[in-house]
């Protein structure tokens, strides 16, 4: 069940080679492999990584100024799909094109639409804002996934399985399990989008600091802690969370921790996920050993997560029809599954409908200011 008409996350910004580059960067999202480049000027360009001609990879080709060319018959295609120039006809056909994707680099997460290009908002695009501010300090990371994205969804929809899988690491404590997330909407972007996604909101009072935060901050008292995240369409985690001396309100420079991260999932096909992520602290809250020590710690615990989702997921193909028994700590993935089958049969119900498409956006490329 993938929405269309969205952004998702295709690359983190460094990732794709800096323009003038004889490199070709190439991904696939929702089972389309996509061939993402940037012109000379710097702006950025999302093919369709199958030629029209034999459906070769372009990625395979080489670039020619602002155009690729594919590397098996030599077909050229400029930046919005278009093949100018055939070797041997003299008469390039119309239909000679691949598919341009719109594309646009926010905060060093590379976005690309996969849906109809005149309904592409930036308006939709997350605030993913620590992951390239000068208050934030964080290392990028990423992980593949051979588990339907979903599946990921539901382990970041619930926290309480931080008192288990991530005992030694995120967790510490069987107390988060124990205390029960408030949960309300985050509200829409404009009239087509009533709703972004969900809202959670979990607080933990004194509790031990866990062993990630032990790692890069000695301690003297229990925390009292919190997890404050949206979670919003298709599948973008954007959490404030951390922790203070229990019993105290303000934040006391030697002894609270304040941590905003951000992690977002993009399906690759059926049963195989690409997932971004980073964890930032304060850049005036420790020094390049505190954000290694954050990212390793991470690290280690989001392999927790993908060997317990795999082995779930591995369980769930066996018996695919054996149905989950659903529980109070669901109540969070449950209404995020509902909203996107909401928003998946809208756009299923828009395509069937005779056309009425709004005007297309000109800034589909480049930089979101």
């Amino acid at each position: 069940m993938w929405l269309r008409n969205c952004w998702y996350v295709i690359a983190w910004g460094h990732e794709i080679p800096a323009a003038g580059s004889a490199e070709l960067f190439t991904r696939t999202v929702l089972g389309e492999p996509v061939l993402v480049y940037r012109l000379e000027t710097g702006a950025l360009v999302a093919l369709e990584d199958r030629c029209c001609h034999r459906q070769a990879p372009l990625s395979k080709g080489r670039r020619e100024g602002d155009c690729v060319r594919c590397g098996y018959h030599g077909l050229k295609f400029d930046p919005q799909g278009a093949c100018v120039e055939a070797p041997g006809i003299p008469v390039v056909p119309a239909r000679a094109r691949v598919r341009s994707y719109p594309v646009v680099q926010q905060n060093n997460w590379v976005f690309v639409w996969m849906g109809e290009p005149a309904l592409a908002d930036p308006a939709l695009l997350p605030d993913n804002f620590s992951c390239e501010h000068p208050d934030w300090q964080h290392k990028p990371g990423y992980l593949h996934y051979d588990t339907p994205y979903l599946l990921i969804c539901d382990n970041l929809l619930d926290f309480s399985h931080l008192s288990y899988v991530h005992e030694k690491t995120l967790g510490g404590s069987t107390q988060i399990a124990q205390a029960r997330p408030e949960i309300e909407p985050v509200p829409g972007a404009n009239a087509d989008w009533p709703q972004m996604g969900i809202k959670v909101t979990r607080h933990v009072t004194d509790v031990p600091p866990p062993p990630f935060y032990r790692k890069f901050r000695e301690f003297s008292t229990h925390l009292d802690r919190w997890f404050i995240y949206d979670f919003l369409l298709p599948g973008t985690l954007l959490m404030h969370s951390g922790g203070r001396p229990t019993g105290t309100q303000g934040e006391d420079a030697g002894q609270s921790v304040r941590l905003h991260s951000c992690q977002t999932l993009t399906p690759e096909t059926e049963t195989t996920t690409h997932y971004f992520f980073q964890q930032s602290h304060r850049a005036d809250e420790g020094d390049a050993s505190v954000t290694d020590s954050i990212f390793n710690s991470l690290l280690v615990a989001f392999n927790e997560d993908r060997d317990m989702i795999s082995a779930q997921h591995r369980n769930l193909v066996l018996n695919p029809g054996l149905p989950m028994l659903p529980l109070a700590m669901d109540a969070a993935l449950i209404q995020f599954r509902r909203l996107l089958e909401q928003r998946v049969q809208a756009e299923q119900t828009r395509a069937t409908a005779p056309s009425s498409r709004p005007v297309p956006i000109t800034s589909q490329q480049g930089d979101i200011p």
